[in-house]
């Protein structure tokens, strides 16, 4: 009954949208196109397997990336350098069994080695208080709210500072030994320019 997390695969797409669209009013529904875009961009996207079923998954955009969520925009408007987590959806069966709490860990010892913050929301009106005990719970604190545009779905706006960072970035830069538990960043497709 262990949990696994590893990087998604181009033909798991399909179930990660069926598993998306099915989590309810906590996360956004999303389309073919936007999940592609997201496997095409996300610098970190990995899914949990349990029992060797999928039971989740985490798409996250490090703050130099040119991500379109009005979310992203937002931490992006008041932090020079974060993690953002656009999303984390957990299978209805596996909820409660520590899947998130291993795709939060799985992420934080990601970004702590390349960002100061995660940064993520939580949306507000939609019975969020399991939510909110979760990210408190895991360090997280509100440092504003946003409205999303076209949506009109209200978030609180949750920022983790990673305390391993500083020292990481003081002691190695951008320039991270080769060792086989650090994980590799993901490369994705660089947005075509104009005229191409």
């Amino acid at each position: 009954m262990s949990i696994v997390i590893r990087d998604v695969r181009e033909h798991e797409l399909d179930a990660i949208l069926a598993l998306n669209n099915n989590a309810g009013s906590a996360i956004l529904p999303m389309d073919a196109g936007r999940l592609r875009y997201f496997y095409d961009h996300a610098e970190y996207f990995r899914v949990a397997e349990r029992d060797g079923a999928l039971a989740g998954f985490l798409i996250g955009f490090g703050s130099a990336s040119a991500h379109d969520s009005s979310n992203f925009a937002w931490f992006a408007e008041r932090y020079r350098r974060f993690c953002y987590i656009d999303r984390i959806v957990v299978a209805s069966r596996r909820r409660g069994g520590g899947v998130g709490r291993a795709l939060y860990a799985d992420m934080q010892s990601y970004a702590e080695l390349r960002y100061p913050h995660i940064a993520c929301e939580v949306f507000l009106d939609h019975g969020a208080d399991a939510a909110l005990l979760f990210h408190g719970s895991f360090g997280f604190r509100e440092v504003g709210q946003n409205t999303m545009r076209n949506v009109d779905v209200r978030a609180s706006m949750m920022l983790k500072d990673l305390c391993s960072y500083p020292w990481v970035r003081d002691t190695y830069g951008d320039h991270l030994p080769d060792a086989a538990w650090i994980i590799k960043p993901r490369t994705p497709i660089a947005p075509a320019k104009a005229g191409n």
